[in-house]
């Protein structure tokens, strides 16, 4: 990127934030804090009104705004990619504030990368899993009212249907962010009824009411959180090994279950995994079981003698009638 283009991304960088670091800006472009000074001071000689303070960061003045800018083909195709991933996982009140926004993006097209989007639009497609039934034709719209949550630090009452709960639990909850992980979004949040920080999954809340009162206390990041709450766990080793012709089968998979490393042994692959839940992975094992085994912990191994007992009893024993 030469000069002028970055100094210009740089003013864009600056309308889209309230302040903007200097250090933010550096490791963008990848160049020195010095280079930084002189494009700021760049265009603080063309008249941008912009507003530093040490220590905190570049703000532009209240007020200025650069006519709509251009965007370039490849911008406008990851859009198009952005709006096509919108649509299939989020929920209806982001999806319908995105489409919103992409309306004003391609006002501003030029007519050529408008002609380009109408011709690939058809030509991208995000596919994924069906989801179980009551939640395919699911109208709820929470995703929104959640970040609403969390922008304006109000608690949010959530009617919450547990794994393998009969019944729904009223909690009232102060959110600290959302993440999606497995095919679904998750919100963690502060239970006032378990008085602990909880994982509640989107698609399990039932009804949600955005209340008036203030959150209780302050709460950390949710990237700090999720930091923390991995570092609190009891991880344990766990190595497994299978054939090398199953490992096209494995290769996706293998990282949902904490895969650290693996080797090649003869004809066999040992994978070895780091995880809070071993038990997870002595479920996904079984799947391949006839093609592999379990090298250690010793406990796993015993683990997987009871299961496959219990499965052989299953289905060995004669039914009475």
């Amino acid at each position: 990127m030469n000069r002028i283009d970055r100094v210009t991304a740089i003013l864009i960088q600056l309308q889209s934030r309230k302040v903007v670091k200097a250090q933010d800006i550096a490791d963008r472009f990848g160049i020195s804090l010095r280079t930084v000074y002189r494009d700021i001071n760049t265009l603080c000689e063309a008249g941008v009104p912009i507003i530093g303070e040490a220590g905190v960061g570049y703000s532009i003045m209240e007020g200025y705004r650069l006519p709509p800018v251009m965007f370039t083909r490849e911008e406008a195709t990851a859009f198009l990619t952005a709006e096509k991933l919108i649509e299939k996982l989020t929920d209806n009140s982001i999806r319908e504030s995105y489409q919103s926004a992409m309306y004003k993006v391609r006002s501003v097209l030029r007519s050529s990368e408008k002609s380009l989007l109408e011709h690939i639009e058809n030509r991208i497609e995000i596919r994924q899993k069906p989801l179980p039934p009551g939640l395919a034709n699911a109208k709820h719209a929470f995703l929104h009212p959640i970040l609403q949550s969390i922008s304006e630090k109000r608690s949010l009452q959530v009617q919450y249907k547990a794994f393998n709960k009969e019944q729904s639990t009223d909690r009232l909850i102060e959110p600290i962010g959302i993440f999606y992980a497995y095919d679904c979004w998750h919100v963690v949040a502060y239970c006032h009824l378990r008085l602990e920080y909880r994982d509640f999954r989107v698609d399990r809340i039932r009804n949600l009411h955005l209340t008036a009162i203030p959150f209780s206390r302050e709460h950390p990041l949710l990237k700090e959180y999720l930091q923390q709450n991995a570092s609190n766990r009891k991880l344990q080793t766990v190595v497994i090994e299978v054939e090398k012709t199953m490992m096209r089968y494995l290769e996706t998979q293998k990282y949902e279950y904490g895969f650290v490393d693996q080797t090649e042994v003869g004809d066999y692959v040992e994978m070895t995994f780091f995880t809070a839940w071993p038990e997870a992975i002595l479920r996904w094992f079984t799947l391949y079981a006839e093609h592999g085994r379990i090298i250690s912990p010793e406990a796993l191994i015993e683990q997987f003698r009871e299961k496959i007992t219990r499965l052989y009893q299953s289905v060995a024993l004669p039914v009475t009638v």
